[in-house]
């Protein structure tokens, strides 16, 4: 399918990406690797009149160490990160759970930022960012402000993202190279997730969150105050599809999905405590 017909500007800076996005308002769209946008282009789901190329903008791809979190540049791929040495001692989970985003195009072209940005509930870094409590640094017209991941999912591909703001960076806490398991069920490797559930062990308490389970990614807070009383993994597991509202589609109906993340998560749960 072709896309609708659209401008093209090319960014050499987050202030003009920024700027971009201030002149043409919500028929803008900023594109770095594509993966996310350029589907639903196709499809004529989105028909934005103006791209605004982050993808040259250098200076915001990095994983670095910044004292008691690590922090990432919006612009990092996700090969980088599923590469990284330092996530792999320091955050093992986001490492871990980036090398099951697509196939090795996707991860090879994809950006973090996109990911995040693009607020998909099927999609896998979300619910890692979401259980992890991350914090996103976005710059628009009046500066930077910071968000936490607990307030940027809104909806169905809707974040907290103002039209004319940029994501630039998100940090993560430092949670060690194990004590984590992310169980995703696909029909294949490279597909998105049926269900996804992940459980990471984060300052002595156990967080779980769900993948396509909602509008958006979700963190299952029955299971976590279960488990902080004492239950059981599979006890904790048995209150996964509380306050969730699992799509039905050709792939799974919404009572298969909620059985899955009740299995799913018992299995996440069991792996991260192992």
């Amino acid at each position: 399918m072709i896309p609708a017909a659209f401008d093209y500007v090319r960014a050499g800076s987050a202030d003009e990406v920024v700027a971009a996005l201030g002149e043409h308002g919500d028929e803008a769209k900023v594109i770095a690797g594509g993966m996310s946008l350029l589907p639903l282009m196709k499809l004529r789901l989105a028909t934005p009149t103006v791209l605004v190329d982050a993808g040259r903008l250098d200076d915001l791809s990095y994983v670095r160490d910044a004292g008691d979190h690590i922090a990432i540049g919006a612009l990092t791929r996700h090969r980088d990160l599923e590469t990284s040495q330092l996530l792999g001692e320091a955050c093992g989970v986001l490492r871990g759970v980036a090398a099951e985003v697509g196939d090795n195009q996707v991860r090879h072209r994809g950006t973090l930022g996109g990911s995040v940005a693009h607020g998909d509930p099927a999609s896998d870094l979300p619910a890692v960012l979401l259980a992890l409590d991350a914090t996103f640094v976005v710059q628009g017209p009046s500066g930077r402000r910071e968000l936490a991941a607990a307030a940027f999912f809104e909806g169905f591909l809707e974040t907290a993202l103002a039209p004319d703001e940029l994501l630039t960076e998100v940090r993560v806490p430092k949670t060690g190279p194990d004590a984590w398991a992310y169980q995703k069920f696909n029909r294949r490797a490279q597909d998105w997730a049926i269900v996804g559930a992940l459980a990471v062990q984060v300052a002595g308490a156990t967080r779980v969150a769900l993948v396509n389970m909602g509008t958006t990614p979700l963190r299952a807070s029955g299971v976590e105050t279960a488990l902080a009383e004492g239950a059981a993994p599979k006890a904790a597991a048995a209150h996964a599809a509380e306050e969730t509202e699992p799509p039905a589609d050709l792939n799974a109906s919404s009572e298969y999905r909620e059985h899955l993340a009740r299995v799913l998560v018992q299995r996440a749960i069991e792996g991260a405590h192992v």
